[in-house]
């Protein structure tokens, strides 16, 4: 039996590279997380004790944050995609799913068709969270163009950051650059319409997430051969991080219904 003492003992540690993994004895799915913009695998650290104990935690670690930091953030996605499908070898050897928040989305869709490409292992389900879809970024405004101070503006418009954080300027100073680098890497990013995905597609987004309103996450059902779902939740773009919505605990519930283990 799993007890919440053994759920207290997991924690999400670096496993290699690009991917922290909190082990789990006794699991049946894996759920691998990429993470924002700017944002780095241990967003997902608090996920670990309300996923069900079923679920398995691994999430993708990029350069240039947490013990990265020294590191330049990409700038180029093939690359950056090529060495995360190789770092996620140890856990492709179990039925996975992955899901993706902002910018992690659009890097954990080309994972995805990646892996499809290569003739699998390749994710159950995707969970596509707070991200418009690939034809409403190509041709919406770019907000790394814009001048720092707006840029700024519009970051913490976003929400996301502890409140005192925000009000420190040489503290967002400091965290700004690699936000800016994910935000320049996929608005200059193309996806290809094809090929299709293979796997369905749940789009989650927040009733007043002005980056990513409802309208604009629907059209990710034209990205997949298999089914399409929206789920929308109270809060803005990060309507995650509110206990009340239990997204981990609504993602969990959907790996394990008997249609997501075929």
């Amino acid at each position: 039996m799993h007890t919440r003492k053994q759920q207290a003992r997991e924690r999400l540690v670096v496993e290699n590279l690009y991917l922290w993994r909190a082990r789990r004895r006794g699991f049946r799915h894996r759920l691998v997380c990429f993470p924002h913009a700017g944002g780095g695998a241990n967003a997902y650290a608090s996920w670990v004790g309300k996923l069900p104990p079923e679920i398995e935690l691994a999430a993708v670690q990029l350069p240039g944050r947490q013990n990265r930091i020294d590191e330049a953030p990409a700038d180029a996605v093939d690359p950056l995609v090529h060495a995360i499908v190789e770092s996620l070898r140890p856990v492709t050897d179990a039925p996975f799913s992955f899901f993706g928040h902002s910018s992690g989305s659009l890097l954990a869709f080309e994972v995805a068709r990646e892996l499809q490409a290569r003739g699998g292992p390749s994710p159950r389900r995707l969970f596509l969270s707070a991200q418009s879809s690939p034809d409403v970024v190509r041709e919406g405004p770019k907000l790394h163009s814009l001048p720092e101070s707006e840029f700024r503006a519009a970051i913490l418009s976003l929400g996301g950051f502890d409140a005192e954080l925000a009000e420190d300027a040489d503290a967002v100073a400091e965290l700004l650059p690699p936000v800016l680098a994910d935000f320049r890497l996929w608005e200059n990013h193309r996806v290809a319409r094809v090929p299709l995905l293979q796997m369905p597609i749940l789009a989650l987004t927040g009733q007043s997430d002005w980056r990513a309103p409802l309208s604009t996450v629907e059209g990710w059902r034209a990205y997949t051969t298999a089914s399409f779902s929206s789920q929308m939740y109270p809060g803005g773009h990060f309507y995650l991080i509110d206990d009340s919505n239990d997204v981990p605990g609504f993602v969990g519930r959907t790996l394990l219904e008997p249609e997501a283990r075929t």
